[in-house]
């Protein structure tokens, strides 16, 4: 059975952050809270833990993994961003969008689109997630937390554990998430494209 942690929303607690963190580098696979719904989330390029992920969701090779960065200078580490699409990303980030973006070469293969090389990243804006991220050091491996077979993303850390607990190493409760799921862009190309409207504004990307 999964751990499970209280985490306050607003003032995130360091002890069971640290704790949270390292249950990640020891390979864990947590359900955390976002600006948009819960994720799950592992360590960067963990097989085992990517797999578990995958049986989790259901998901093949062909899903986008998402890159849960801090900022913008990690997300230049790991997907390659001209200038323009620079500018676009800093007028909305922090915030509840995936960018799909060209890999580089940092970006561990089995997280990677077999074919197109493409990469989902993202800077939510919510204080666990970011307290996450900075004690980590690196971008989190994540995945929308929606059940095979939903549409919506999980929003209630309780039901989590009544329903994932038994194949989770740690579920962090930090209150009631949105219900919508982040938009997704695609940033490969400009303009860009918008492939799942979901909670933030798309308009800006249809201009």
């Amino acid at each position: 059975m999964s751990q499970f942690f209280q985490i306050h929303p607003d003032n995130p607690q360091k002890r069971l952050i640290d704790q949270a963190v390292q249950i990640i580098r020891d390979g864990g696979v947590i359900a955390y809270p976002t600006d948009s719904g819960y994720a799950l989330g592992c360590h960067l390029g963990d097989k085992k833990a990517v797999e578990r992920i995958k049986w989790l969701r259901s998901l093949d090779d062909k899903h986008n993994f998402t890159l849960v960065c801090s900022d913008l200078s990690e997300i230049g580490t790991y997907a390659k961003v001209d200038n323009a699409v620079f500018r676009l990303l800093k007028a909305h980030t922090p915030g509840p969008y995936t960018f799909i973006l060209q890999a580089t070469s940092e970006v561990p293969r089995l997280l990677l689109h077999p074919k197109r090389r493409s990469i989902g990243v993202r800077v939510p804006d919510h204080r666990i997630t970011r307290a996450l991220l900075d004690t980590l050091g690196e971008p989190l491996m994540s995945v929308t937390l929606i059940p095979v077979g939903e549409e919506l993303p999980m929003t209630d850390a309780e039901e989590i554990r009544g329903r994932f607990g038994a194949h989770l190493d740690l579920v962090i409760d930090g209150g009631a998430c949105h219900l919508e799921a982040t938009s997704v862009v695609d940033m490969r190309e400009l303009p860009p494209k918008v492939v799942r409207e979901g909670r933030g504004d798309v308009t800006p990307f249809q201009e």
